[in-house]
């Protein structure tokens, strides 16, 4: 069943945007044309992935793949307006808590009997659940992040703290009394950059037990906000307005918005994705010293929630076979190691997590490459209905509750209650 139609305007939009994202053609020559939607924006993985396009159009002439600029920023809507519009790309880049809305909307391809088995049998069944929907897989997992802390090296070796690594990582009391060591003298034991609150709790509630998102005897998703889903607000709460080890300032803010005030010191640790080292390595001071730390681990040790990139076929698409081979030639173990280096994230493939270069110590790659298998599919991974449950209950919600406008009651009332009736109209 697909999701309500869009009004006119929006029908109008996506024709206009036929010329940049239209789906594939074959031309009066007999030759494919694929269009291939990418949302690469780091300089390194945008230019890794045109090398990739431009070597399958070398070999393939018969197949030619068309590289098409998208934007994180504002994929979800263009899609949709694309997808009621008839004119999808081909191939389509998202991340997986992003397309249960489009599989059971029915606007992507089912890729169960398309994809070869090399490619099938090497990411792990754990990331494909991420894209995973009903009897379906909907997209190929393929870059993941964990959530990681940046720290600043002098002040935690000035500070005498315990340094945690993967195996002995801080547990969520210990990183609450390292921060308040941390802290003094102007300086915060931790900024957390929560402008977008949802996913950065709920993932990292993992690591203490907490799902939030359960299912009853009919299969349909409910909110309960239980002790375990409390932990990581809690000890972010009280961060902030009981020990004053965390920047009641930045709650607004997106990650890199922190990094100026990190490279002056003001900041002893930022919580960031794994891929936001590229722009701490490209911006901060000459003779700046920081260094990757595991987040901290909870009763299901470190545990996190990962909503993967994934690339995906559009239903419409007149050539699923030809696209869902230049996947499997996309993410050949050696090309998902280009992709994972440009982008400075990790790959899903079990083969390519093998690669030297994501084991060295520089730039915390080892650091980062040991969580990779305490990745778990994000809790809200194939809840209908998540979009706008996260925007118009959980963000503000979570907002409140960290300034300190509203206390846990309130918060658990606005979470379950509210956020259950946004989820019921979804599954009737």
């Amino acid at each position: 069943m697909r999701v309500r139609p869009f009004t006119g305007l929006l029908l109008a939009l996506a024709l206009l945007l036929a010329g940049c994202a239209g789906g594939g053609s074959g031309g009066d020559d007999g030759r494919i044309t694929l269009r291939f939607q990418s949302l690469a924006w780091q300089d390194d993985s945008v230019k890794a992935t045109k090398e990739l396009v431009e070597e399958w159009n070398a070999a393939h002439p018969e197949v030619r793949v068309e590289y098409v600029q998208g934007s994180w920023d504002s994929v979800h809507d263009q899609l949709l307006t694309s997808f009621e519009g008839g004119e999808a790309p081909d191939i389509v880049h998202d991340a997986s808590d992003d397309l249960a809305d489009f599989a059971y909307g029915g606007y992507l391809a089912d890729l169960t009997g398309l994809l070869p088995e090399r490619l099938k049998s090497s990411i792990p069944e754990r990331s494909w659940r991420t894209a995973t929907f009903g009897d379906g897989v909907y997209g190929v997992p393929f870059l993941q992040e964990p959530r990681v802390l940046i720290a600043d090296s002098a002040l935690l070796k000035r500070s005498g703290v315990r340094i945690p690594t993967p195996e002995h990582p801080w547990s969520w009391p210990e990183f609450r009394q390292v921060t308040k060591r941390l802290s003094g003298a102007g300086r915060y034991g931790v900024a957390w950059p929560l402008k977008e609150p949802v996913s950065a709790t709920l993932n990292l509630s993992l690591s203490a037990g907490g799902e939030l998102f359960h299912r009853d005897a009919d299969g349909r998703a409910e909110v309960r906000f239980d002790a375990a889903d409390q932990v990581v607000p809690r000890t972010i709460r009280d961060q902030v307005r009981t020990d004053g080890s965390a920047s009641a300032s930045t709650l607004g803010s997106g990650g890199s918005d922190t990094l100026p005030g990190f490279f002056a010191g003001k900041y002893a640790m930022v919580p960031l994705g794994f891929s936001y080292r590229q722009q701490i390595e490209q911006q901060a001071p000459k003779g700046f010293d920081w260094q990757v730390l595991p987040a901290p681990a909870g009763a299901d040790g470190l545990a996190q929630g990962v909503s993967p990139q994934t690339l995906s076929i559009a239903e419409d698409s007149p050539h699923k076979k030809e696209a869902a081979a230049f996947l499997d030639f996309l993410l050949q173990p050696d090309n998902m190691v280009r992709l994972a280096l440009g982008d400075w994230m990790l790959p899903t493939g079990t083969e390519a997590l093998k690669d030297p270069a994501l084991h060295t110590r520089e730039n915390g790659w080892a650091t980062g490459t040991a969580l990779a298998a305490h990745l778990r599919p994000a809790p809200a991974q194939s809840v209908r209905g998540y979009p706008e449950w996260k925007d118009k209950v959980a963000t503000p919600a979570l907002q409140e509750y960290y300034s300190g406008a509203i206390g846990l009651s309130e918060l658990t009332r606005r979470l379950e209650r509210d956020g259950n009736l946004v989820l019921a109209r979804y599954q009737r």
